[in-house]
């Protein structure tokens, strides 16, 4: 038996809690586990691989429920990892998460990013830098690039071809702090459709000359807005609201013209123009959550008063902050009590 107090957490607050007992086992037929282990990195997993897992966890073709492809991450991470590193130990994987799924928030990412670190950290492929007497700890900078592969192709099996950014933002952090309001629209929505959508809109014959520079656009709009975010740490100033605010503006409408907007984020920036802040789309759009940038010098007043305007349109609202350091290995003792409580329900 092995049993080991330590939680993994990544941006989100995904806890993935190692304890004891169960064991995957090597149910697949080797040459199956073979393929999986030989496979090159830069390849999302195969139909076929994936079909036999999804046999092998009485998962039905073509089911979609976070949980079922929640499920088919773990399995092939699991068996990837064993097969290169050596056996994953026996363990009990619990996770626990503040995290609406399948909204735009990076839960998937949160989730691989944790995943890859506790099971690359069971089977010894990354140390355990957890000292005696610490409540948190890190892993080095080369140890975080092989979590964050990891996790890329754990996102590539729930999505099929997703960006890598989500990924890299659970494993590396994200900085400077904002103050944001997160609404969620609670329209459900799938990003590899998604993403499958704009795919075609591109490679369409007609559509070339028109899509990218669009997507040239959105590239300079990020190459920007890194420089403004990379500057504000050493440097705070509320000069550099404003031209955030405006990169909001300009990536929203760039994100309609790609076809990922949606009629209910239409509204919910409409809502938050009105009391003179900014929003867009986040994740793959086409519904889930969108976020409302909010300047230091922004009234209360305002907050709360597009708090509820937008609660009236039926949507769900919260006042947070983004900004968090990453990937961060703690002891069990240093948990808050709602999480132990979570953990304990599970």
């Amino acid at each position: 038996m092995w049993r080991r107090e330590l939680a993994v957490s990544a941006p989100g607050k995904v806890i993935l809690h190692g304890e004891h007992a169960v064991v995957l086992g090597k149910c697949l037929n080797s040459p199956l586990l073979a393929s999986i282990a030989d496979e090159d990195e830069s390849k999302s997993p195969s139909v076929e691989q994936l079909d036999a897992l999804r046999e092998f966890a009485g998962i039905a073709a073509g089911a979609s429920a976070p949980e079922s492809l929640a499920t088919l991450a773990f399995l092939y991470m699991c068996l990837a990892i064993s097969a290169k590193y050596g056996d994953v130990p026996s363990v009990e994987i619990v996770v626990w998460s503040e995290l609406p799924t399948g909204a735009g928030l990076g839960s998937s990412a949160a989730y691989a990013v944790c995943l890859a670190a506790a099971l690359l950290m069971v089977c010894g492929a990354i140390s355990c830098p957890l000292q005696e007497g610490e409540s948190t700890a890190r892993w080095t900078e080369e140890e975080l690039t092989l979590i964050n592969s990891w996790a890329f192709r754990g996102e590539r099996v729930i999505h099929g071809n997703p960006s890598g950014v989500d990924n890299a933002v659970g494993t590396w952090g994200r900085v400077p702090t904002l103050r944001i309001l997160l609404t969620n629209t609670k329209v459900p929505r799938s990003t590899k459709i998604l993403v499958a959508g704009v795919k075609e809109k591109i490679l369409k014959v007609q559509f070339p000359a028109i899509m990218n520079p669009v997507l040239d656009s959105i590239d300079a709009i990020s190459q920007e807005c890194q420089s403004v975010l990379e500057a504000m740490p050493a440097n705070p100033s509320p000069e550099h609201y404003p031209v955030l605010e405006e990169f909001f503006d300009i990536n929203q409408h760039h994100l309609n013209v790609l076809g990922v907007g949606h009629p209910s984020l239409d509204r919910l920036c409409q809502v938050t123009a009105s009391h003179g802040l900014h929003s867009k789309l986040t994740g793959a759009g086409g519904g889930g959550c969108g976020i409302t940038l909010l300047p230091p010098d922004t009234s209360p007043l305002a907050v709360e008063a597009a708090k509820q305007d937008l609660c009236a349109c039926g949507f769900e609202c919260w006042e947070t902050k983004i900004g968090a350091p990453g990937v961060t290995l703690h002891s069990c003792s240093s948990l808050s009590a709602q999480v132990l409580h979570a953990l304990a329900q599970s």
